[in-house]
């Protein structure tokens, strides 16, 4: 049986080992050292390294994790997965989408999604991990109630990503890059303040985030209730991207509003 665990790294990243026990795949290790803590505190070999963009909190520590573990257990050159359109040191398969990739270590199936918008080439990986259900690792794309911001790409291509994210099944499990749910959630409750759903969620993040337990995974069908970016079509969104004197002319230019928004929200 596959399982998720977070890895904490910097001040609020989250570094994803999928493990089965006995291997670990590692999703975005910006640094190694939390990386070789969690294996040796677990009893867990590397068996693959995933990577969703090319930023340096993502794939910073890929140098330092394959000159300490070049190789699978069984022998095999360690698998180092990453987008096809960006530069990922040490990187031996180049993907984008469509592309179907199977581990062996740990037995584990990843789907390719392109989801371009905070960096021009970032994917992202949806994966059936058998009793823990379907996930997806989407980096900096689709946040806990917030989404990356436009480092690279345009509003239509961020908010074409997130149509894509959303229309997986609604039980899909997210698994972000970041713990940035509190802050996000202080702004999506300034987006629509009548939301019942966002303020339940609200007062549990706050629970969470107290008791030091992360806000994730979150599910898609929870993001489409409580997440801006996912709700920039409905009217009470677009009504409060109008009174900040943003354009509602298009889902394009409401959705670049609503992140113009965020990037400037205090």
């Amino acid at each position: 049986m596959l399982k998720v665990e977070p890895i904490p790294a910097f001040q609020d990243n989250y570094i994803w080992a999928i493990h089965d026990g006995r291997c670990a795949a590692v999703v975005d290790p910006g640094e190694a050292a939390p990386v070789e803590r969690f294996l040796a505190q677990k009893g867990l070999a590397l068996g693959a390294i995933v990577i969703t963009h090319h930023h340096g909190d993502h794939q910073g520590g890929v140098a330092e994790l394959l000159a300490a573990h070049p190789r699978t257990p069984s022998g095999e050159a360690m698998p180092v997965l990453g987008p096809v359109r960006e530069r990922i040191g040490g990187r031996t398969q180049a993907l984008r989408e469509g592309d179907v990739v199977t581990l062996a270590e740990p037995a584990l199936t990843l789907r390719v999604l392109d989801v371009p918008g905070h960096t021009a080439g970032h994917i992202a990986y949806v994966g059936d991990l058998g009793e823990a259900g379907t996930a997806v690792f989407c980096g900096d794309t689709l946040f806990a109630s917030g989404c990356g911001r436009l480092f690279e790409g345009t509003p239509a291509q961020m908010l074409a990503s997130l149509d894509k994210l959303a229309a997986l099944p609604s039980d899909t499990r997210v698994y972000c890059a970041h713990e940035y749910t509190r802050s996000n959630v202080r702004f999506a409750r300034a987006v629509e303040p009548g939301n019942a759903a966002l303020a339940a969620w609200e007062d549990r993040v706050a629970a969470l985030r107290e008791a030091g337990e992360p806000t994730l995974p979150t599910t898609i069908g929870h993001e489409r209730m409580v997440n801006p970016f996912l709700r920039s079509r409905e009217p009470a969104v677009r009504d409060a991207v109008a009174a900040q004197g943003g354009s509602t002319d298009s889902d394009a230019a409401a959705f670049g509003a609503l992140r113009g928004w965020k990037d400037n929200f205090r």
